[in-house]
């Protein structure tokens, strides 16, 4: 090796970029469509590919029981996304080989075997107009081996439906289904009438399954949804189909209408003291390895090193004085731009405060890609923080209502901070009230997280934004 090449440096902007203009998203997009096909010419492969309309063409599943709804609810995604809808019946259409075997077992009332289904479908969604526009795969695959054996040959969606219902509702939608006989389309005497009289006159009972056979299929499918829902269980999201049918179609749209991006995570936690924002960002450090930035801890650390900037910290720590926002940002800046922040992503806290640390933070190289608000009223923050006390031989922190110290002779040493005092944590929070809504004219995009309840149903407030736009 040529000991006079220089590692490569990434610099610290080039996430922000990549970000703004979604190329991590792109390049994995990319990839991942190469290693499923692995067409013989790659290059070309990869130039149709960047030149289709739109990277991010829907891939949709949609699964749930016989007589859930999913063929209503796919014809009708499938038009508003202008994708196509691919089901068994009309996999049963291909004229080749393979639609011959699957027409064979169906004559015979036998189950297409795993391997044929896989090829067929397969097959399908490799054609062009699958390949440009998308695809609904309505009611493929219903077990788990089958999905396992899609998703070894490539089948990969980006959203995943599971429509669900009580027995005793799929029952009474069997009993009262109607067909059109020109369009297919399903109908139902109590839960989907035409608007249309011409449509309602030409209405005929619906053909199908025997109850018997409904049970028995009903019966074989909840032994299959849980591991069915495993193994997309990272995509996928379960709908009430018990309710009426624009509510349920309007929640598929909604959902298969998201996008999940790549990203580093850089994310800033705002909020008021005591409203839990330390806490949150060690949870998100340790589920994530995300870096868990503290402003007023990187300070202190700073001005302990010894460094000529660490002095000049000093200085203002030791005099009680607020450290000068160039100070700060540059201290900030050469954090974030550390390898472990940019490569794993980071959480900061404690800073900006006002609107002139919110600009400089925006207009630097190191902008957040998600902002959370922590919302609390300040009698809540004064009753978290001025009841709190410190065990100085331990080290532990402990709450006269939440946390009470375990024995009369810890309570007797606690000792309580001069900042956790009710007049500098009131003096603190109107600071605060009087910079919030200045900073939030920054972020008008943040996500606004109530924090008056349990730290894990915050964490899973938060944690649902996390990878969603």
């Amino acid at each position: 090796m040529d000991e006079t090449v220089k590692p490569l440096r990434i610099p610290p902007q080039i996430p922000c970029y990549a970000d703004n203009h979604n190329i991590f998203h792109l390049v994995q997009s990319m990839v991942t469509h190469l290693i499923i096909a692995q067409p013989d010419d790659p290059i070309s492969y990869l130039i149709s590919l960047l030149q289709r309309s739109s990277m991010d063409i829907p891939r949709v599943m949609l699964l749930g029981p016989p007589s859930v709804g999913k063929h209503t609810v796919a014809k009708k995604l499938s038009a508003e996304l202008r994708v196509v809808n691919v089901s068994r019946d009309s996999l049963l259409h291909d004229q080749s080989e393979l639609g011959m075997q699957a027409r064979q077992y169906t004559l015979t009332g036998q189950e297409f075997p795993v391997d044929l289904l896989v090829r067929l479908v397969k097959k399908r969604l490799n054609e062009i107009d699958c390949f440009n526009r998308g695809w609904v795969l309505e009611g493929i695959p219903q077990t788990r081996l089958q999905a396992l054996s899609l998703q070894q040959a490539g089948v990969l969606p980006e959203h995943v439906v599971m429509l669900e219902a009580p027995d005793d509702v799929l029952l009474e939608r069997r009993r009262g289904k109607l067909i059109d006989p020109l369009t297919g389309d399903v109908y139902h005497q109590t839960f989907i009438w035409p608007s249309d009289n011409c449509i309602a006159e030409r209405l005929e009972k619906g053909r199908g399954l025997s109850e018997e056979q409904l049970l028995a299929n009903l019966k074989q499918f909840r032994c299959e949804s849980t591991g069915l829902g495993l193994a997309y269980q990272h995509i996928l999201k379960t709908i009430n189909s018990d309710q009426p049918h624009e509510d349920i179609y309007q929640q598929v749209l909604a959902y298969v209408q998201t996008r999940r991006r790549s990203r580093t995570p850089r994310i800033l936690l705002l909020g008021p003291s005591g409203s839990g924002k330390s806490h949150q960002a060690r949870l998100l450090s340790e589920k994530y390895k995300l870096v868990d930035v503290c402003c007023g801890q990187l300070l202190r650390s700073v001005a302990a090193d010894g460094s000529v900037l660490g002095q000049k910290i000093q200085l203002y720590l030791e005099e009680g004085r607020p450290v000068p926002d160039t100070l700060v940002l540059q201290v900030l800046e050469q954090r974030l731009s550390q390898m472990d922040c940019v490569c794993r992503g980071w959480i900061l806290h404690g800073f900006p405060c006002d609107l002139l640390q919110a600009k400089s933070l925006q207009e630097s190289q190191h902008q957040p890609n998600r902002v959370f608000l922590l919302e609390l009223t300040d009698d809540v923050c004064l009753e978290r923080i001025t009841l709190r006390a410190t065990d100085p031989v331990s080290g532990e922190r402990f709450h006269a209502v939440t946390r009470p110290a375990p024995s009369s002779q810890v309570q007797n040493r606690l000792k309580t901070r001069p900042e956790d005092s009710t007049d500098a944590v009131t003096h603190a929070l109107n600071q605060y009230r009087m910079q919030s809504a200045a900073i939030q004219s920054v972020y008008p995009d943040a996500f606004h997280v109530n924090a008056d309840q349990d730290p894990h149903s915050v964490f899973e407030a938060i944690e649902s934004r996390l990878s969603t736009e």
